[in-house]
């Protein structure tokens, strides 16, 4: 049923990381991997995972649910995403799988995890609520995925997987991935794996070639929004993600360009899950032109038709950059991919252009940058 459904969604050839996950996961033992978002790393856990759950005796608890897969996972759109990724894979299979993040109405949850689960897919956050109100219990879970570890340590998660590790046996298969692998992820893989088999897919910080990039300096926040005008009126633009570093900053700028008349949406994570839904949803149906936000939308988002991502500011690191640009240029299709830069943020500038190998063009006569 597995190869079925994947012949279905045409895949034929493995990625490097899940020629050399799947096995090592069918054996049983646990995993530490490195792979950046994209490179098919969802699939490299999820196809091994549902053959062994598929071969396993069926056992029903009748107080509480177990899972007999947990996987954390740390923003909203990236769960709701392995959880689509899930039920493609089992199209031909009678498997339950259950997400549960933040922003949707726990009767709702509830509701859904009234029947025997095979997958649950969670953020950490909802999940520990849950535990505590003992609607879940994880004493009997056969695997254990933490996906986007580096991500779960900026974000703050690692005390509460620590409580959920606490929840379960601690004796079932562990599989962590991350982007970026340091030595503060190998002290928290030391916390949750056994002997695990370190796989470490070499490292791309290369943009797609289809992807045109471009740098304005600028003086400040005025010159940037300029400048940013100027750019969402270009008549090669279709649809764009503006990047901001803020929420604050998303909500602002996206009143700002709604005055102005255009349709522009903010997208960050105080919004209600229903709310992100909505406005994702509004987007790929192209309602909404300009999307405003922080890098909760930098993973997740599959749009074609975005011609143009803006880095009003820029991130931190070079994968992020990485992720951001990389919802333009898809489908064969030539993007642009824009850096409105002031002077503090020159280092990020260099680091992005030297680590990432990429060719920027610099404009700096910009009709707006050099307007009195």
């Amino acid at each position: 049923p597995i190869g079925k459904a994947i012949s279905r969604i045409n895949y034929s050839n493995p990625t490097p990381i899940q020629e050399q996950c799947i096995p090592v996961v069918l054996s049983g033992r646990d995993v530490l991997a490195s792979a950046q978002t994209g490179t098919g790393k969802t699939a490299a856990f999820c196809l091994p995972l549902l053959d062994l759950v598929a071969n396993k005796p069926k056992h029903k608890h009748k107080r509480n649910i177990s899972p007999a897969v947990l996987i954390l996972s740390p923003p909203r759109e990236l769960a709701s995403q392995i959880e689509q990724e899930l039920k493609r894979f089992s199209h031909f299979m009678d498997t339950n799988i259950v997400a549960v993040v933040g922003g949707v109405s726990y009767k709702l949850q509830n509701k859904l995890l009234k029947s025997n689960v095979n997958f649950l897919v969670a953020t950490p956050g909802r999940l520990m609520d849950l535990v505590r109100q003992k609607k879940i219990n994880l004493k009997h879970i056969d695997a254990l995925v933490i996906d986007e570890a580096d991500r779960m340590l900026d974000m703050g998660f690692i005390p509460d997987i620590k409580k959920i590790f606490e929840c379960t046996s601690q004796d079932q298969q562990v599989l962590m991935f991350t982007a970026t692998l340091n030595k503060q992820i190998e002290n928290i893989a030391q916390q949750f794996l056994k002997y695990p088999q370190r796989i470490a897919i070499e490292q791309e910080n290369k943009a797609n070639k289809n992807i045109q990039q471009i740098a304005y300096p600028v003086a400040d926040y005025n010159q940037k929004k300029l400048v940013l005008v100027d750019v969402l009126n270009e008549s090669d633009l279709n649809q764009a993600i503006i990047f901001t570093a803020t929420k604050r900053e998303a909500d602002r700028l996206s009143d700002e360009l709604y005055l102005l008349n255009h349709r522009s949406k903010t997208l960050h994570g105080d919004m209600s899950q229903r709310e992100r839904t909505r406005t994702i949803s509004r987007f790929k149906n192209n309602e909404i032109q300009i999307l405003v936000a922080t890098d909760v939308a930098a993973r997740g988002i599959d749009v074609d038709d975005i011609t143009h991502v803006i880095n009003f500011d820029l991130p931190r690191q070079v994968e992020d950059y990485i992720h951001r640009i990389g919802r333009t240029g898809r489908a064969a299709r030539i993007g642009k991919a824009i850096r409105l830069v002031v002077d503090k943020e020159k280092f990020m500038r260099e680091k992005v252009e030297k680590d990432g190998q990429n060719k920027i063009e610099i404009i700096a006569d910009h009709k707006s940058c050099t307007a009195s």
